[in-house]
Parts: C-alpha cells; sequence; structure tokens
C-alpha cells in the first residue's frame, strides 16, 4: 500500500500565531514535523494557506500545496492538498502541523491499523496510567475512547468512558484501562472524499469531536495503541517545554 503524510499547517492561531514557523532547536517547527514522517511514509506533503509558510517549506526542500483559507478543519484542508497531488495513494495520513515528536512506531502503529481490510480510517490511543492520575483522566480536553474486541473504536468521550459501576471513582484507574485519544487520523484515499462531504452530526456538534460524524455515518475505525505520548505545540509556553525535551531526545534531531 502506498501512504502519504498530509500536514495542515496555518499561520493564523488564536492561542500562537506563526506556530509553525517558530524555531525549534534551530528549526522551523513545520519542519521538524516535515522530517519525522518523511522518512517513514511515501510521500509527504505540507498543506497551507499562507504564503509564510509555503516559502518557508520550499525553503528546506519540503513539498508544499496552497489551499483554501476557508476550509473549516485539517480534513478538509487534507482532502483539498491530496486532489491536488495528481497520483493516487491508497492512504493518506492527517499528521498535525504542531506534533513535531511523532515516532516512527506510532507510524508504524497507524499502517498496520490497513492490514484489515474493513478499517476505513484509523487513529491512535495512549493507555492512561495510574501515575497521571484521576484529573487527567477526568480531563475534558483529553478525549477518551473505547474500543471493540477487534481493536476499532466504538465510541469518543470527553466524558470518562467507560463508567466503573459501584467501583469508587479514586480507584477506576487501578481496576481498568481507560485509552486516550491521539489525535492523528489516517484515511483510505475514498473515504477521505467521502467523509469531507458529510454535514457535521448531532453526536459532533455535542461534544465537538469531529470522528463522532465518522461514527455516526457508519465509518470503521482502527485503533492503534502506542506507549508514547506527543507533545503537541498550543501555545508559546509548550514551545519552551519543547525545546527542553528535544534537548533529553537526541533521536529526534536528524
Amino acid at each position: 500500500m502506498k501512504f502519504i503524510a498530509i500536514i495542515p499547517a496555518r499561520y493564523a492561531s488564536t492561542r500562537f500565531p506563526a506556530k509553525p514557523l517558530a524555531r525549534l532547536g534551530g528549526k522551523p517547527v513545520i519542519q521538524r514535523v516535515y522530517e519525522q514522517v518523511a522518512g517513514v511514509l511515501d510521500d509527504a506533503v505540507v498543506a497551507t494557506d499562507d504564503q509564510r509558510i509555503y516559502d518557508a517549506v520550499r525553503a528546506f526542500g519540503g513539498r508544499v500545496e496552497m489551499t483554501s483559507t476557508t476550509h473549516r478543519s485539517g480534513t478538509d484542508r487534507c482532502r483539498e492538498a491530496y486532489d491536488k497531488q495528481g497520483r493516487a495513494y491508497d492512504v493518506v495520513v492527517n499528521v498535525q502541523g504542531d506534533e513535531p515528536f511523532i515516532r516512527r512506531e506510532q507510524l508504524e502503529a497507524l499502517k498496520r491499523c490497513f492490514d484489515d481490510p474493513q478499517t476505513d480510517i484509523a487513529t491512535l490511543v495512549k493507555p492512561f496510567a495510574a501515575s497521571d492520575g484521576l484529573a487527567a483522566l477526568e480531563n475534558p480536553n483529553s478525549p477518551k475512547v473505547v474500543l471493540d474486541a477487534g481493536s476499532r473504536a466504538l465510541y469518543f468521550s470527553r466524558s470518562v468512558i467507560p463508567y466503573l459501576r459501584n467501583v469508587p471513582r479514586e480507584e477506576w484507574l487501578t481496576r481498568h484501562t481507560f485509552y486516550k485519544h491521539i489525535g492523528i487520523y489516517a484515511f483510505r484515499a475514498e473515504v477521505l472524499r467521502a467523509v469531507t462531504s458529510l454535514p457535521q452530526s448531532p453526536l459532533e456538534l455535542a461534544e465537538s469531536l469531529e470522528q463522532l460524524r465518522w461514527l455516526e455515518n457508519g465509518y470503521r475505525i482502527g485503533v492503534g495503541i502506542s506507549e508514547s505520548e506527543t507533545v503537541g505545540i498550543d501555545t508559546p509556553e509548550d514551545l519552551a517545554r519543547a525545546e527542553e525535551f528535544l534537548k533529553h531526545h537526541p533521536e529526534f534531531n536528524h
């Protein structure tokens, strides 16, 4: 199978404007993301709506597509960039432009989901550890996932799922394996085209989770399990933490 990574990267961000061009270990954040995926998947391309990001990617030798400024989501931006490729791939991997520490093994776990011909979409989860604490489990900004016996997603929620009846809440993390969603997706090419044409669904609007639209419409989401946390960059404070992380993880310096 042929896999292409598409990396949506916007310049405008309320919490961190120009984030893709911020320097991390001497390189733009977007370059670090690109280098992490380009060596693992068959191709990689940045999808942007801003000339400054376009020029920066070209400057480090990366592939880049200019896309519309009106997209509602990174998935929509991915679809436009994919349609501009002029060649066919089996699977499109949507890698967030602020995930410079995505690991080879995480991308490989996504790829393995498509060994099952019934997988339409793939994503990743990480088991919560007891040491994470109840506050991390209950954080609504950290969506949870429940899986079926075939490692497919049954449901995503900002609430804690499942609810452990007759178990004290402080014991939940020691009595059950809860899964934290890692927001990276891979789509069969024809599925990407289909899901970007769907209207928003009731569950999606209720929880503000785009992936619920796909489940509500019957798409099967395969789930790979990762023991590694991703280190996303949403704010300038996150960038400072990422600099510290980079110092202690030389494997991310290409």
